[in-house]
């Protein structure tokens, strides 16, 4: 795949108060992005999931997938995920982030969004099984798209991001104790979107 990672990625503090979050813009370089995205959409093993709220069921409006270390189950909306096994392409990945960061990871959760319609609703990454303060990278191929945070206490205190493709956002410490996130819906036309954030499963 070549040299897809920018050495000395720019880091931009999005918060640094109630947790902390880090935007690396150009984390992968153009070639790369595209790269990435073809390999993504056609390797992983997508699933259209659904939910039931208040006795009905519901379609999940976005693909996932869950991919790690074999023993690395994953519940959250009520359903237990079991992993697929790495791949190459998302090794790839993983390795480059661990590299910056420092940091292991075991796991990967990856949404497709198709389009403008498919969204991720406001909610914290605060699983038991993610530990106290979870660290979670988040990298972005395809579309951009509006990410949003807002205060769990504090109402006046949100933040809009675009993140684009090859981006990096680290979130850690104490962030999904205070914070909240989103991917809204958009009825501007928007092309497809695979969002990867990375974790440890304890």
């Amino acid at each position: 795949m070549g040299q897809g990672i920018n050495e000395n990625p720019k880091a931009q503090v999005i918060l640094e108060t109630d947790g902390e979050v880090i935007l690396y813009k150009d984390f992968f370089n153009l070639d790369e992005r595209d790269r990435l995205f073809q390999a993504l959409y056609s390797e992983i093993i997508w699933q259209q999931e659904t939910i039931q709220l208040f006795g009905k069921k519901y379609q999940v409006p976005r693909l996932i997938a869950w991919y790690g270390d074999r023993d690395k189950v994953y519940t959250y909306s009520g359903i237990a995920h079991t992993p697929q096994a790495w791949n190459s392409t998302l090794f790839l990945i993983k390795n480059r982030l661990e590299t910056l960061l420092r940091a292991k990871f075991n796991s990967v959760l990856l949404n497709l969004y198709r389009d403008g319609q498919d969204s991720m609703a406001w909610h914290s990454d605060d699983e038991p099984e993610l530990g106290k303060n979870p660290t979670i990278a988040s990298v972005s191929f395809g579309a951009t798209r509006r990410f949003s945070l807002k205060h769990k206490h504090i109402k006046e205190r949100k933040v809009e991001l675009e993140l684009s493709s090859g981006s990096l956002l680290l979130m850690q410490g104490e962030t999904q104790h205070y914070w909240k996130h989103q991917i809204p819906k958009t009825k501007k036309p928007v092309g497809a979107r695979i969002n990867l954030t990375f974790r440890t499963i304890q």
